[in-house]
Formats: structure tokens, sequence, C-alpha cells
């Protein structure tokens, strides 16, 4: 089997060192793997993009020397695609259209499946879920997270298209791996939650595919516990500290780098992290506070 890896941004933002971490150790699995690695712009939702961040992302990965194999991927040149995968879930019955709104669903941990047996109100405009089966649970081995059982039914009934007509995260993002022939997920623990939901929809879209191999990584917060994000004003990566920066992002990652790498050429320093990659090694708790990790200083050696 071929490694294809992928690392798929959202442009609501530049790269912050959350980012990093993520896009490094995704990209550092790929290719001590000897695979490839696949950039996609998750470009689904105009109103929460930045003007421009796309080009900065591309162009904050080159600097760091995360380079990426075949055409970058964005889903907003993707619709034709997921209008299918939807048109073929509704087909077989998995999904059904929802006119539920969020005051409706408030203080709802989970949908409460009112619109199973038909919208609640057609004439209103209506979003597509994807109906899950109670009685299944889903089960995979996270090479972080070790063994996961979640019963779907205490996951509920997820938006794969919604109201105003854009398509959401769950079904595109299965899609994609699909069509892509994406074998390995490394990502964010935040996101571990939606691995049932993609479970569920890769046996209805591809019975027959292998399951995605799963590493989930613990995220990076700051000082108040917050996820790095544009909204928490995480600052964006200064590619001018390219070296000091993949350097944090490998302590972060509790790679074995020896302090006196940091000032070593940021390609040099990247192909030894490739040949010295631990994938084992990465924590498995939820979160890593950005303010534990070593700040930048300057010395030079090479790795031992």
């Amino acid at each position: 089997m071929v490694y294809v890896g992928r690392f798929a941004p959202t442009p609501s933002g530049p790269l912050h060192f959350g980012s990093l971490v993520t896009a490094l150790a995704s990209w550092l699995d790929a290719r001590h793997h000897q695979g490839r690695w696949l950039l996609r712009i998750e470009d689904l939702d105009p109103p929460r993009e930045e003007p421009g961040a796309s080009e900065r992302i591309l162009r904050t990965l080159e600097a760091l020397g995360l380079t990426w194999d075949g055409p970058v991927i964005y889903q907003s040149q993707r619709s034709e695609a997921y209008a299918q995968a939807l048109d073929q879930l509704q087909q077989k019955g998995e999904v059904y259209p929802c006119s539920c709104t969020r005051k409706e669903l408030q203080g709802s941990r989970i949908y409460p499946g009112y619109c199973r047996q038909g919208p609640c109100h057609p004439d209103q405009p209506l979003a597509w879920r994807l109906a899950v089966d109670p009685q299944l649970t889903a089960t995979w081995t996270d090479r972080i997270q070790g063994f996961q059982q979640w019963p779907l039914q205490a996951a509920g009934d997820v938006v794969v298209k919604r109201k105003d007509g854009l398509w959401a995260y769950q079904l595109a993002v299965t899609v994609d791996d699909l069509a892509f022939d994406v074998t390995h997920l490394v990502r964010g623990i935040d996101l571990l939650d939606s691995t049932p939901w993609q479970m569920n929809l890769l046996r209805y879209l591809a019975p027959d595919a292998a399951d995605f191999d799963y590493a989930h990584l613990p995220v990076i917060v700051n000082a108040e516990g917050q996820k790095l994000s544009k909204q928490n004003l995480a600052p964006a990566l200064d590619t001018r500290q390219s070296s000091e920066l993949i350097y944090r992002a490998l302590v972060a990652l509790n790679q074995p780098v020896p302090p006196e790498c940091r000032q070593l050429p940021c390609e040099e320093l990247l192909d030894l992290a490739v040949r010295h990659w631990q994938a084992e090694a990465i924590p498995g708790k939820t979160h890593i506070y950005e303010e534990s990790l070593p700040p930048c200083t300057s010395t030079a050696s090479s790795w031992s």
C-alpha cells in the first residue's frame, strides 16, 4: 500500500504554531514512510475566509520546507463531487431533509431527530442530515490515542449539506479523502469525535474501501487553555525563524531532537527529523501549553 497523507487547513487566517505542529507531524509521517503528502484547502465557508489567506498558507509552508505532492486541492472547486455523493446517499435513504433551527435545538447535546420522519417545517430552508444507525458503534485503534469505541447513538445525526446550500465538513472531507486515495489521517484530537461520522459515511459511499489509519495529535493551547486560532489572536508564523519554528514543533511532538540542532538550516533539520521520526513518541494527552515549550534561543551543532 502506498502511503498518502494530507494537510487540510481552512483559509480563515494565516498559519499559527498549532497549525505548524499538525502540518509537520503529517508531513514527517508521510516522508518517513516514503509516502505522498497532499495539500487541501478547505475553502467551503466563504463568510469565514480571509482574503489572500490561501496564498499565504501556501507560501508559509514553502518557506518552512513543507512541500507537497501534486496540485493543491481546493474544496470550493469540488461541488460536483459532493453533489454526486449526496445523491448517492439520498438514493440509499441514508440522509433526510431537516428544517430545524438553532433556536429549536438549543440545549440539545446531539440532534434529537425531530425531522427523521419528515421535515417539521417543509416550507422552510432545508439542510440534509446523515441518519446514523443507533445500534452501531465505531471502533478503531488510533496510533496515538489507542483503542477507540464510539456509539453512533451518542454522535447523533450530522449535517452533510447546510440550509444555505454550502457543503458541510463531514461530507466534503470524506469524499475528498476517498477521491484522492488518502490512507493516513494525522490531525488534531479536536477532530477525534468527527471520526465516527466519517467512518459511517465511508461505509455508505465506498463499502469496499479500507479504513483510514488515524493518528490524533494533542492540540497546542495558549496560557488560558484555548486552542490556538485566529479567533484567539494566535500570531502568524514568522518564517524568518523557520528552523526555530520547526525545532519547537518537534519538541511539542516529543521528538528526540537535541537542543543544539535548533539553528541548523531548515532543510537539514527536516531531513534529520524525517530519519529520526518516532510517531509512537507523541504524547497522547489532549493538549500542550505553548508557553511550556522552550523559547527561541541561538545555539548550533548537529543531530547526534
